[in-house]
């Protein structure tokens, strides 16, 4: 994994937008760093987003890497609060996800045979003495997680213009 690019700039905290802080919204602005870093606010929280050297500077987090670690997370929450309610000995998750895209005409599970396709794999670590059919249980939940759903079933995305700050 390459080392972050680092710069003496800070991110613009005055592009915050309009409802920066409000619980469910996502804000994202450029922060000035480089051609594609971004600010990331999520509630109070403050992430960087960017693309890696040579395109970008770095500076953050990929959005694929950033779409994986929502799935990742999610698969790993979904997966210990289900083993939580049961009173499972689960000790540790751990979710390794990877992206790559493959030529549709490659892939013998595709629906369409041109353009490209995306694949994630995800692999999952189940620490703890767990049982063969708590584990198989586990796997089974983790296709439950609502991030997995949302990315296997589609999701409606609406866009609309915002005003222009002057």
């Amino acid at each position: 994994m390459p080392t972050p690019h680092t710069t003496d700039q800070q991110p613009n905290s005055s592009a915050q937008g309009p409802g920066a802080g409000e619980a469910g919204l996502v804000v994202v602005s450029e922060n000035g760093i480089g051609p594609y870093g971004q600010q990331v606010r999520v509630g109070h929280h403050l992430l960087a987003a960017d693309e890696p050297e040579p395109e970008g500077t770095d500076t953050g987090p990929g959005p694929y890497d950033l779409l994986l670690a929502a799935l990742g997370a999610c698969t790993s929450m979904t997966i210990r609060m289900y083993a939580a309610r049961k009173g499972w000995p689960l000790e540790k998750v751990t979710v390794s996800l990877r992206h790559r895209r493959t030529h549709a005409a490659d892939c013998a599970e595709c629906e369409s045979g041109s353009g490209l396709v995306s694949r994630i794999t995800r692999e999952i670590r189940l620490d703890g003495a767990l049982d063969g059919d708590q584990r198989r249980r586990l796997m089974e939940i983790a296709e439950k997680c609502p991030v997995h759903r949302t990315l296997t079933t589609g999701a409606v995305i609406s866009t609309t213009p915002a005003p222009a700050q002057p």
